[in-house]
């Protein structure tokens, strides 16, 4: 849906991960081959992909201000269970959080969430405000205000139903 540039660093894992459902549609690529390959899950992964997804829209949708779509698991306890490691580079010392080993999406994101957090950027990182979208984007806005993935569409939409609203 959204025009704008991806997510930065893990992010953008968080970013496929969460707009693999078209909400408008229900089309969802994690019912596909393809889409789960995407993300390195397996056919038995997918229920558990799908109320991290949720979660994270709802926590997305936070961000924006917004309560959530419905209700879900808190992201935190999802995450609780995640394995991961701190890695230390010995050559320049710097260290990162990392899955404890390759592979599972609860602990990719939950790394892909903490790099966000060191960052800066993850209370940046949002879900649309429009009910038939909620596609997740990063607000790269200078006041950080951003309230749809797509001025173009979702922001027209909501500008033109309002217009309309007042003509009534």
């Amino acid at each position: 849906m959204s025009e704008r540039s991806p997510a930065p660093g893990g992010l953008g894992l968080v970013e496929t991960l969460v707009n693999t459902l078209d909400v408008e549609t229900g089309a969802d690529s994690l019912d596909t081959e393809e889409g789960r390959a995407r993300l390195g899950l397996a056919q038995d992964d997918v229920p558990a992909a799908r109320e991290l997804r949720e979660s994270l829209r709802a926590t997305l949708l936070a961000h924006a201000g917004h309560p959530p779509h419905r209700t879900v698991t808190p992201l935190g306890e999802l995450l609780a269970a995640a394995p991961l490691v701190v890695t230390v580079d010995p050559a320049d010392g710097s260290a990162t959080l990392a899955p404890a080993r390759e592979g599972p999406l609860t602990a990719r994101v939950a790394a892909a969430v903490a790099e966000a957090l060191v960052a800066g950027t993850w209370s940046r990182f949002k879900a649309c405000e429009a009910a038939d979208c909620h596609w997740a984007y990063y607000d790269r806005s200078p006041a950080g205000r951003g309230r749809w993935c797509s001025m173009q569409v979702c922001g027209a939409r909501a500008k033109m139903r309002r217009y309309r609203a007042k003509e009534s």
